[in-house]
């Protein structure tokens, strides 16, 4: 494990800049409610912002106030965030992303959860806490191996944590593809993983059975049942893309800046609780720099071809004990995610030890609710210390 630091070179963003000089965007009208897809005058004023406004290198400075490091791990580079707990016994927290998320989607929680004292927590409640970016995202790049998806990143993720930072035993936390990947931690490796902590749960066996029925959902989880059903008919398209030719977008949106800010953009608006105004969850700033991450690093490729090998390596369980998920687990449920499962499917898979709702947030929680993931944190976990 090697430091690193976030300093892309100035040729690099020279190019990015011609590039959005040049940008030549599609005709659009009759969208204003965006039902045709990304609305193409509110594209051009975030074009507009980039071009002119928006400065990386103010964005790469607060990046470099963390502590980063590179790793190879099966000769698959892991870049992550690593930040020491300051208190008497801080416990080890490794956090997982998802798509079309970073490492950066953490950066309100890292230091809250590293350092409670100094805001105005309890220093029982420190972290070691460890923000990897997934195999093939980010900094965690070039991926240049197949097959690897959310199961071989939880392989991944017990080789960081026992064999290069040391820990004998640790907690986990994700959302999105970083649920898939903290789920199985705590199916496979409940021994060395002591609890775990997710958002966006879908659990393991949705990958090998059909999605739950109607009567599956109580009567309070009605809503929970129309909006899966809404997000599979109305919402999935970008999932049946990048879970069959995730290769062929990637031609387009590795080389037209705008066009992988429009489709990172849409997914934004969309999943998070923003009600069509995606800047009352997401500044342009905040918008830009999930932008460049992938631009800069050149990762969308790998990142779609996340749900390919999803897809195409299915899932199998590591052992046929009740409950799947042995590590004791804490579900949150934000309203306003695209997508939520019936508490039954948690109880009957999931060693359940805690369940919360919540009326605000969507589907990016440690963006848009960082003040419930830290306090969801400290408190679930303070019973496995």
């Amino acid at each position: 494990m090697k430091p690193f630091k976030v300093q892309i070179e100035d040729d690099v963003l020279d190019d990015l800049q011609t590039r959005l000089k040049r940008t030549r965007l599609a005709p659009d009208f009759g969208n204003n409610l965006w039902s045709y897809g990304v609305e193409g005058e509110y594209l051009g004023e975030l074009l507009d912002y980039w071009h002119t406004v928006f400065d990386w290198r103010s964005q790469e400075s607060k990046m470099n106030t963390f502590n980063h490091y590179l790793t190879k791990i099966d000769d698959i580079p892991i870049h992550f965030i690593y930040e020491k707990g300051k208190g008497p016994n801080p416990k080890p927290l490794i956090m997982s992303h998802g798509w079309p998320w970073t490492f950066w989607d953490y950066r309100k929680v890292i230091k809250p959860l590293t350092d409670p004292a100094a805001f105005g927590g309890d220093p029982e409640d420190a972290f070691d806490v460890i923000v990897p970016s997934l195999p093939g995202y980010g900094f965690s790049t070039p991926l240049t191996q197949t097959g690897i998806n959310f199961w071989r990143t939880a392989d991944i993720w017990v080789e960081l944590m026992c064999n290069v930072l040391g820990y004998n035993e640790f907690f986990a936390q994700g959302g999105d593809w970083g649920s898939g990947v903290t789920l199985q931690l705590g199916h496979k490796y409940a021994d060395k993983v002591k609890a775990i902590y997710v958002h966006t749960a879908l659990p393991l066996t949705l990958f090998i059975k059909p999605l739950p029925g109607r009567d599956e959902y109580s009567e309070d989880e009605q809503r929970w049942y129309k909006k899966i059903q809404d997000f599979a008919i109305h919402g999935s398209g970008y999932s049946a893309l990048q879970g069959t030719c995730p290769q062929t977008i990637a031609y387009a949106l590795n080389d037209s800046p705008i066009g992988l800010c429009a489709w990172i953009l849409e997914k934004r608006r969309l999943w998070g609780d923003c009600k069509g105004d995606v800047e009352t969850r997401f500044s342009k700033d905040d918008i830009l720099t999930t932008v460049m991450i992938y631009w800069l690093t050149e990762s969308y490729g790998t990142s779609g071809r996340y749900y390919y090998e999803a897809r195409n390596n299915p899932w199998k369980p590591s052992h046929d004990r009740i409950p799947q998920v042995e590590s004791p687990t804490s579900i949150t449920v934000f309203e306003n995610d695209v997508v939520a499962m019936p508490r039954k499917w948690a109880e009957c898979v999931h060693n359940l030890k805690r369940w919360k709702i919540f009326e605000s947030g969507g589907h990016f929680g440690p963006m848009e609710e960082p003040d419930v993931i830290i306090d969801e944190v400290r408190t679930f976990f303070r019973d496995y210390r």
